[in-house]
């Protein structure tokens, strides 16, 4: 993932960005951005289970891993 022309990537943005417009934007109209950025952020931290364990990840959350490989690259650098 991360190149260019990659199909990968492409799908994974388009069902993301499918969602979002399904579970977020088509259900009501936003009288500020700041409404809409608000409840993007909302769904995005419901639904992506950023502090849910994951198998994949060595049963560490996503914020857990994130904060092991920020201090491991720190450490290297």
């Amino acid at each position: 993932m991360g190149r260019v022309a990659s199909c990968g990537d492409n799908a994974a943005m388009e069902s993301f960005f499918s969602l979002l417009q399904k579970n977020v934007l088509n259900r009501r109209s936003w009288v500020t951005r700041e409404e809409l950025r608000i409840a993007i952020v909302t769904w995005i931290e419901r639904t992506c289970h950023r502090r849910r364990r994951q198998a994949r990840l060595g049963r560490l959350t996503p914020l857990e891993l994130e904060t092991i490989t920020n201090d491991e690259l720190a450490l290297a650098a």
